[in-house]
């Protein structure tokens, strides 16, 4: 039983990675429309920010894929 409590607390990692990418997307967004010069640069930031907020996200579910099998 504690071991499926362990795995779904380390899944919920990804409501955290799904609400920044969410609000990054929102202000790049708004930041293309006041600026839309400034595209490319507000762009490449925005795709590192996601991809390393995704990081997290896959990490939280290796954990608890690593608490289901090897405990």
């Amino acid at each position: 039983m504690s071991i499926a409590i362990g795995a779904a607390i380390a899944v919920l990692t990804g409501i955290g990675a799904g609400i920044g990418i969410g609000v990054a997307t929102s202000h790049a967004c708004d930041a293309i429309a006041r600026q839309p010069e400034a595209k490319g640069s507000i762009q490449s930031a925005l795709l590192l920010g996601c991809a390393l907020a995704e990081a997290t996200a896959i990490y939280g579910l290796l954990v608890a894929i690593l608490i289901i099998f090897v405990a």
